[in-house]
Protein backbone atom coordinates (compact mmCIF):
# COMPACT_ATOMS: atom_id res chain seq x y z
CA UNK A 1 0.00 0.00 0.00
CA UNK A 2 0.91 3.38 -0.24
CA UNK A 3 0.56 6.01 2.28
CA UNK A 4 0.87 9.79 2.68
CA UNK A 5 0.70 12.24 5.40
CA UNK A 6 -1.21 15.44 5.54
CA UNK A 7 -3.34 18.11 6.69
CA UNK A 8 -6.84 18.13 6.17
CA UNK A 9 -9.29 20.72 7.24
CA UNK A 10 -6.53 22.14 9.18
CA UNK A 11 -5.86 18.97 11.18
CA UNK A 12 -2.57 16.78 10.88
CA UNK A 13 -3.65 12.85 9.58
CA UNK A 14 -2.22 10.46 7.53
CA UNK A 15 -4.15 7.81 5.05
CA UNK A 16 -3.38 6.04 1.61
CA UNK A 17 -2.82 7.64 -1.99
CA UNK A 18 -4.47 6.51 -4.66
CA UNK A 19 -3.49 8.97 -7.47
CA UNK A 20 -2.37 12.08 -7.40
CA UNK A 21 -5.79 13.24 -6.65
CA UNK A 22 -7.38 10.46 -4.81
CA UNK A 23 -5.97 10.09 -1.02
CA UNK A 24 -8.42 8.44 1.47
CA UNK A 25 -7.87 9.22 5.41
CA UNK A 26 -7.59 6.71 7.97
CA UNK A 27 -10.79 5.75 10.16
CA UNK A 28 -11.01 8.79 13.03
CA UNK A 29 -10.62 5.94 15.87
CA UNK A 30 -7.57 4.48 14.30
CA UNK A 31 -5.90 7.86 14.87
CA UNK A 32 -7.24 7.96 18.21
CA UNK A 33 -4.77 5.07 19.36
CA UNK A 34 -2.17 6.09 16.82
CA UNK A 35 -2.28 9.92 16.08
CA UNK A 36 0.59 9.48 12.94
CA UNK A 37 2.50 7.16 10.45
CA UNK A 38 5.36 7.22 12.93
CA UNK A 39 3.13 6.60 16.07
CA UNK A 40 1.93 3.15 13.76
CA UNK A 41 5.50 1.97 12.76
CA UNK A 42 6.56 2.39 16.54
CA UNK A 43 3.39 -0.06 17.85
CA UNK A 44 4.00 -2.64 14.56
CA UNK A 45 0.55 -1.69 13.04
CA UNK A 46 1.14 -1.47 9.55
CA UNK A 47 -0.62 -4.20 7.98
CA UNK A 48 -3.92 -3.22 10.75
CA UNK A 49 -3.61 0.37 9.49
CA UNK A 50 -3.94 -1.07 6.12
CA UNK A 51 -6.88 -3.08 7.29
CA UNK A 52 -8.37 -0.23 8.71
CA UNK A 53 -8.49 2.14 5.73
CA UNK A 54 -10.20 -0.72 3.69
CA UNK A 55 -12.49 -1.54 6.22
CA UNK A 56 -13.49 2.14 7.13
CA UNK A 57 -10.77 4.82 5.51
CA UNK A 58 -12.73 8.31 3.98
CA UNK A 59 -12.27 9.58 0.41
CA UNK A 60 -11.43 13.24 0.75
CA UNK A 61 -11.74 16.22 -1.34
CA UNK A 62 -7.97 17.03 -2.16
CA UNK A 63 -8.51 20.72 -2.45
CA UNK A 64 -9.28 20.95 1.24
CA UNK A 65 -5.56 18.60 2.05
CA UNK A 66 -2.26 19.45 1.51
CA UNK A 67 0.89 17.01 1.42
CA UNK A 68 3.18 16.70 4.48
CA UNK A 69 6.41 15.21 4.05
CA UNK A 70 5.39 11.28 3.88
CA UNK A 71 7.22 11.30 7.39
CA UNK A 72 6.77 14.54 8.80
CA UNK A 73 8.58 13.54 12.39
CA UNK A 74 11.27 11.53 11.86
CA UNK A 75 13.66 11.17 15.05
CA UNK A 76 16.94 10.96 12.49
CA UNK A 77 17.41 11.41 8.96
CA UNK A 78 20.71 10.07 7.87
CA UNK A 79 22.43 10.76 4.09
CA UNK A 80 24.98 9.05 2.39
CA UNK A 81 27.11 10.37 0.55
CA UNK A 82 28.99 9.98 -2.57
CA UNK A 83 27.10 6.28 -3.11
CA UNK A 84 26.84 5.74 -6.83
CA UNK A 85 30.48 5.37 -9.58
CA UNK A 86 28.96 8.36 -11.32
CA UNK A 87 28.88 10.95 -8.59
CA UNK A 88 31.81 9.84 -7.20
CA UNK A 89 33.70 10.44 -10.63
CA UNK A 90 32.18 13.69 -11.43
CA UNK A 91 33.20 15.21 -7.84
CA UNK A 92 36.73 13.89 -8.47
CA UNK A 93 36.85 12.24 -4.95
CA UNK A 94 38.17 8.84 -4.08
CA UNK A 95 36.49 5.73 -2.84
CA UNK A 96 36.12 5.23 1.12
CA UNK A 97 36.08 1.98 2.89
CA UNK A 98 33.20 3.26 4.63
CA UNK A 99 29.76 5.05 3.31
CA UNK A 100 29.52 8.55 4.06
CA UNK A 101 27.54 10.39 6.64
CA UNK A 102 25.88 13.07 7.22
CA UNK A 103 22.63 14.61 9.05
CA UNK A 104 19.25 16.19 8.51
CA UNK A 105 16.64 18.43 10.85
CA UNK A 106 13.12 17.50 10.48
CA UNK A 107 12.17 20.90 9.46
CA UNK A 108 14.53 21.16 6.52
CA UNK A 109 12.03 18.75 5.16
CA UNK A 110 9.25 19.49 2.60
CA UNK A 111 6.46 17.70 0.55
CA UNK A 112 5.29 17.08 -2.89
CA UNK A 113 4.69 19.82 -4.53
CA UNK A 114 5.33 21.57 -1.23
CA UNK A 115 7.13 25.15 -0.03
CA UNK A 116 10.13 24.62 -2.32
CA UNK A 117 12.16 27.84 -0.97
CA UNK A 118 15.69 29.01 -2.60
CA UNK A 119 17.45 30.00 0.30
CA UNK A 120 18.82 33.51 -0.08
CA UNK A 121 22.26 32.94 1.44
CA UNK A 122 23.21 30.89 -2.11
CA UNK A 123 23.50 31.16 -5.56
CA UNK A 124 24.54 27.65 -5.97
CA UNK A 125 21.22 25.63 -4.86
CA UNK A 126 21.14 22.35 -6.76
CA UNK A 127 19.66 19.16 -6.86
CA UNK A 128 20.00 15.72 -5.76
CA UNK A 129 17.57 12.70 -6.32
CA UNK A 130 17.74 9.96 -3.74
CA UNK A 131 16.01 6.75 -2.71
CA UNK A 132 15.09 7.70 0.43
CA UNK A 133 14.70 3.89 3.12
CA UNK A 134 11.47 4.53 5.87
CA UNK A 135 12.83 2.08 9.20
CA UNK A 136 9.60 0.29 10.55
CA UNK A 137 11.46 -1.96 13.12
CA UNK A 138 13.80 -0.47 15.01
CA UNK A 139 17.11 -1.99 16.09
CA UNK A 140 21.02 -1.95 16.99
CA UNK A 141 23.24 -3.95 15.15
CA UNK A 142 21.25 -5.15 12.52
CA UNK A 143 23.05 -7.72 10.34
CA UNK A 144 23.02 -7.42 6.59
CA UNK A 145 20.82 -10.54 6.25
CA UNK A 146 18.41 -9.29 8.80
CA UNK A 147 17.83 -5.46 6.69
CA UNK A 148 15.18 -5.59 5.00
CA UNK A 149 12.88 -6.17 7.78
CA UNK A 150 13.49 -3.61 9.49
CA UNK A 151 12.70 -1.46 6.55
CA UNK A 152 8.56 0.13 5.97
CA UNK A 153 8.86 1.00 2.96
CA UNK A 154 10.92 3.68 0.22
CA UNK A 155 10.16 7.28 -0.42
CA UNK A 156 11.61 9.59 -3.47
CA UNK A 157 13.52 12.17 -1.99
CA UNK A 158 15.77 15.30 -3.22
CA UNK A 159 18.93 16.58 -1.45
CA UNK A 160 18.57 20.01 -2.50
CA UNK A 161 22.04 21.66 -1.65
CA UNK A 162 23.23 25.12 -1.26
CA UNK A 163 26.98 24.43 -2.12
CA UNK A 164 29.32 27.29 -1.31
CA UNK A 165 28.18 26.32 2.32
CA UNK A 166 28.48 22.83 2.07
CA UNK A 167 32.09 23.47 1.48
CA UNK A 168 32.44 25.81 3.80
CA UNK A 169 34.13 23.34 5.88
CA UNK A 170 34.67 19.41 5.55
CA UNK A 171 31.31 18.89 7.55
CA UNK A 172 28.48 19.52 5.26
CA UNK A 173 25.81 19.57 7.33
CA UNK A 174 25.78 23.90 6.81
CA UNK A 175 24.54 22.93 3.29
CA UNK A 176 22.05 20.26 3.54
CA UNK A 177 19.80 21.51 6.50
CA UNK A 178 18.12 25.49 5.00
CA UNK A 179 14.73 25.02 5.87
CA UNK A 180 12.45 23.44 3.58
CA UNK A 181 14.88 22.01 1.05
CA UNK A 182 14.52 18.28 1.24
CA UNK A 183 11.00 17.33 -0.40
CA UNK A 184 10.10 13.80 0.58
CA UNK A 185 7.22 11.99 -1.16
CA UNK A 186 5.04 11.82 -2.18
CA UNK A 187 4.36 8.39 -0.43
CA UNK A 188 5.88 5.81 1.48
CA UNK A 189 5.44 2.75 -0.75
CA UNK A 190 5.33 -0.19 1.63
CA UNK A 191 8.34 -2.60 1.29
CA UNK A 192 6.27 -5.63 -0.11
CA UNK A 193 4.75 -3.33 -3.02
CA UNK A 194 8.58 -3.38 -4.08
CA UNK A 195 9.78 -6.72 -4.82
CA UNK A 196 13.56 -6.16 -5.64
CA UNK A 197 15.00 -2.59 -5.14
CA UNK A 198 17.22 -3.02 -7.57
CA UNK A 199 15.16 -2.76 -10.33
CA UNK A 200 14.20 0.46 -9.44
CA UNK A 201 15.15 3.54 -11.27
CA UNK A 202 15.70 6.64 -10.59
CA UNK A 203 15.35 9.99 -12.67
CA UNK A 204 15.55 13.78 -11.90
CA UNK A 205 13.96 16.57 -14.33
CA UNK A 206 14.62 19.90 -14.18
CA UNK A 207 12.37 22.07 -16.32
CA UNK A 208 11.23 18.68 -17.94
CA UNK A 209 15.27 17.93 -19.17
CA UNK A 210 16.19 14.42 -17.73
CA UNK A 211 19.70 15.49 -15.57
CA UNK A 212 19.56 12.44 -13.58
CA UNK A 213 19.29 8.51 -14.61
CA UNK A 214 20.72 5.57 -13.08
CA UNK A 215 19.76 2.07 -11.51
CA UNK A 216 19.37 1.84 -8.14
CA UNK A 217 21.51 -1.44 -8.60
CA UNK A 218 24.42 1.20 -9.02
CA UNK A 219 24.66 1.63 -5.39
CA UNK A 220 28.16 1.38 -4.37
CA UNK A 221 27.04 0.55 -0.35
CA UNK A 222 23.55 -1.44 -0.49
CA UNK A 223 21.23 -0.98 1.38
CA UNK A 224 21.44 -3.66 3.95
CA UNK A 225 25.66 -2.66 4.27
CA UNK A 226 24.30 1.35 5.03
CA UNK A 227 21.81 -0.63 7.50
CA UNK A 228 24.37 -2.59 8.75
CA UNK A 229 26.69 0.61 9.18
CA UNK A 230 24.50 3.38 10.62
CA UNK A 231 23.31 0.55 13.62
CA UNK A 232 26.59 -0.20 14.15
CA UNK A 233 27.14 3.12 15.71
CA UNK A 234 23.72 4.36 16.90
CA UNK A 235 19.96 3.01 17.37
CA UNK A 236 17.60 3.33 14.62
CA UNK A 237 14.28 4.20 15.23
CA UNK A 238 10.68 3.27 13.35
CA UNK A 239 10.33 6.65 11.30
CA UNK A 240 13.83 7.22 11.17
CA UNK A 241 14.67 8.30 7.30
CA UNK A 242 17.72 7.36 5.02
CA UNK A 243 18.52 8.83 2.44
CA UNK A 244 20.46 6.55 -0.05
CA UNK A 245 22.81 8.37 -2.22
CA UNK A 246 22.39 10.54 -5.58
CA UNK A 247 24.11 9.37 -8.67
CA UNK A 248 25.92 11.67 -11.37
CA UNK A 249 24.31 14.56 -13.22
CA UNK A 250 23.88 17.12 -10.33
CA UNK A 251 23.89 20.62 -11.54
CA UNK A 252 27.22 21.33 -9.66
CA UNK A 253 29.72 19.13 -11.53
CA UNK A 254 27.77 20.44 -14.89
CA UNK A 255 29.65 22.16 -17.45
CA UNK A 256 28.58 24.92 -17.09
CA UNK A 257 27.20 24.65 -13.67
CA UNK A 258 23.38 24.21 -13.71
CA UNK A 259 21.65 25.64 -10.40
CA UNK A 260 18.31 25.77 -9.30
CA UNK A 261 15.95 29.03 -10.05
CA UNK A 262 12.88 30.77 -8.38
CA UNK A 263 10.23 29.31 -10.93
CA UNK A 264 12.37 26.26 -11.80
CA UNK A 265 10.15 22.71 -12.01
CA UNK A 266 12.47 19.38 -10.23
CA UNK A 267 10.92 16.27 -10.31
CA UNK A 268 12.32 13.02 -8.91
CA UNK A 269 10.88 9.94 -10.13
CA UNK A 270 11.61 6.18 -9.30
CA UNK A 271 10.04 3.35 -10.66
CA UNK A 272 7.09 2.74 -7.93
CA UNK A 273 7.61 5.30 -5.90
CA UNK A 274 5.85 8.28 -7.98
CA UNK A 275 6.94 11.55 -9.07
CA UNK A 276 8.22 14.25 -6.41
CA UNK A 277 7.32 17.16 -8.20
CA UNK A 278 8.59 20.64 -6.59
CA UNK A 279 8.51 24.46 -7.78
CA UNK A 280 11.51 26.32 -6.93
CA UNK A 281 10.02 29.92 -4.68
CA UNK A 282 11.37 32.83 -2.93
CA UNK A 283 12.34 32.28 0.65
CA UNK A 284 10.58 34.60 3.04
Amino acid sequence: MKFISFVHQGQPTYGSWQAEKAWVRVPATFQQQYPDLKAVLAAGKLSELEAAIHAGGVAIDVSQARLLPVMPNPGKIFCVGLNYKTHVAETKRSDSEFPAIFTRFADSLTAHNGEFPHPKETTRFDFEGELAVIIGTGGRNITQAQAFEHIAGYACFNDGTARDWQRHTHQWIPGKNFPLTGPLGPFMATRDEISDVNKLTLESRLNGEVMQHASVADLIYTLPVIIEYLSGFTNLSPGDVIATGTPGGVGDRREPPVYMKVGDVIEVEITGLGILRNVVSNAA
